[in-house]
């Protein structure tokens, strides 16, 4: 017999209330409507046995089959609700009163991330740099929290003002995306991110993305032995990386920004939210075939479904506050439902009911769009404004980017479609930015070469060199940068993991204070 499908959780100004899923999308009539505006916090438990919420006035929680209200606490105050791994205890948050069973004594401590899955628990742990030393991470098992030696592993790196910490679900390693507030190179208005890759048995490498930009989302398959990152300017890249961090596939470029699993592992959604169009890609990650290009416009929110065939995308408030409502998929690109709430409420959050792995085995991937009642969603492309004096004139191409096509897309050649190997692809990105300056360079020369500069447009990159007149200071100006120049290649090297020597150390040391004298300097021109 086959399980029950999933409930639908929906939270906003309306109430609280349930959804059955697949295929009826109604209304539950076991669980009572909480009609109260100040729907706080849902969660359900791990099995999706149990259900609880926060309304303003007391904890609730109630048996998801029968209905039944199990208790009720009076704590108006909770914000926050979360079921332990097994299921008998409810965590609450409002403010702290809890006992410490246990401290890491560690200092500066800037985030941590707990595993999951079961016991034994482990915990990655982050500590900004300072003064010149680097940045870490350290992986430990609780509870020995003995110190540095108790550590499972370690990885420090420079460029990191934040980080964003990824379990795999066997909890066996860890994605870390380092950031920083400002890229020194100018390249991009957000930052510099790099990804790197910590195993707890001490393993540990920086991820090669063969494509400069920021990363956008980086993603484990449940299976935890490949990863998937999303990157690089627009149109961006997509790449499965395996865990020696060698890439697997590429999917090439496109309107991307986010990447999704489903719960089995053997599908990928590649999808463009936020400010892009909602476009997905859904792909079988076995064979590497594209499924369907659903699209969703202006969605906040995506889920699988624990059966692994459905999809809820969702626009919620406060993100949006107009055009609320959720919308449920199949992977195949059919819509099976969609609802709207009225224009004068909002929908904050929609939950599935979670399952316990294996309750829906995975089925054979199907290729075939499944029958809906709902017309197609996906709207025609707005057309781009013409002038009159080309309207009767053919159409030209007027895309900015022609993106990519995936590996095993691109047009057949002598070469192998093989992935390129960590070195490779750091040869590859070495040649293209060589390249690069080269080009700039010649732009430079032929820009001096003419005789008005002024009529001729010069290129917005095209700065003029500022001199102040003054040999001996033009002189120290051009020393600090090439010793800024040369500190940051030694930053660069420690963070790909090669020891550097005390000496070296020295002057990572001495940056500070040559970038302020650089800048007393440039300040006095």
């Amino acid at each position: 017999m086959a399980p029950p499908a999933p409930l639908l959780a929906v939270r906003g100004s309306e109430g609280l209330y349930m959804v059955n899923g697949p295929p009826s999308f109604t209304e539950s009539a076991a669980f009572r409507r909480d009609s109260g505006k100040n729907c706080k916090a849902v969660a359900f438990s791990k099995d999706g046995s149990l259900f609880a919420w926060c309304n303003g006035e007391k904890v609730n929680i109630v048996n998801v089959t029968s209905a039944e209200l199990l208790r009720s606490f009076d704590l108006p105050k909770a914000v926050c609700l979360e079921f332990s791994p097994k299921n008998n205890v409810l965590a609450t948050w409002q403010a702290y009163t809890n006992t410490i069973a246990n401290k890491l004594h560690l200092q500066k401590v800037n985030d941590f991330v707990l595993s999951p899955g079961a016991q034994p628990t482990k915990v990655a742990v982050y500590v900004p740099g300072s003064k010149g030393a680097p940045s870490f991470v350290r992986l430990y098992q609780y509870p020995n929290f003995g110190g540095p030696q108790s550590a499972l592993a370690n990885k420090s790196f420079f460029k990191a003002d934040k980080v964003t910490m990824l379990w795999n679900k066997k909890a066996t390693a860890v994605l870390v995306i380092a950031s920083t507030e400002v890229d020194k190179t100018g390249a991009s208005y957000y930052g510099e991110q790099t990804l790197h890759y910590i195993a707890t048995n001490g393993e540990s490498a920086v991820v090669q993305l063969p494509k400069n930009g920021p990363i956008y989302d980086v993603v484990w398959n449940p299976n935890s032995v490949e990863f998937c990152a999303v990157y690089g300017f627009m149109p961006a890249k997509a790449t499965v990386f395996n865990l020696k961090c060698d890439p697997v596939f590429d999917f090439g470029t496109g309107p991307r920004n986010a990447a999704y699993y489903s719960p089995h592992g053997h599908i990928l959604v590649l999808a463009g939210f936020g400010n892009l169009r909602g476009q997905m890609e859904v792909w079988d990650v076995k064979n590497y075939k594209l499924i369907s290009k659903p699209v969703a416009s202006d969605s906040t929110y995506f889920a699988w479904c624990p059966d692994g065939e459905h999809i809820v995308t969702a626009t919620c408030a406060p993100r949006l506050r107009v055009s609320n409502g959720y919308k449920i998929w199949h992977y195949t690109g059919s819509l099976l439902h969609s609802h709207e709430v009225p224009s004068t409420e909002e929908m904050w959050q929609v939950s599935w009911q979670p399952c316990l792995d294996g309750v829906f085995p995975a089925k054979a991937v199907k290729y075939q769009a499944v029958l809906s009642e709902l017309p197609g969603a996906e709207p025609k492309p707005a057309q781009a404004y013409r002038p009159p004096a080309l309207r009767n004139k053919p159409v030209t191409s007027s895309k900015l980017h022609e993106d990519e096509p995936p590996q095993n897309m691109k047009p057949q050649s002598g070469s192998s479609d093989k992935p390129l190997s960590k070195t490779a692809l750091k040869n590859q990105r070495k040649h293209e930015a060589k390249k690069a300056a080269k080009q700039e360079a010649k732009a430079d020369g032929n820009q001096e070469s003419t005789q008005s500069p002024a009529s001729q447009g010069a290129p917005r990159s095209a700065v003029p060199a500022v001199t102040s007149g003054d040999p001996e200071v033009d002189k120290k100006i051009k020393n600090l940068k090439k010793k800024l120049k040369a500190i940051e290649q030694l930053k660069e090297q420690a963070a790909a993991g090669k020891q550097l020597e005390k000496n070296q150390l020295e002057k990572i040391q001495k940056e500070t204070a040559l970038l302020q004298e650089l800048e007393d300097l440039e300040l006095g021109l």
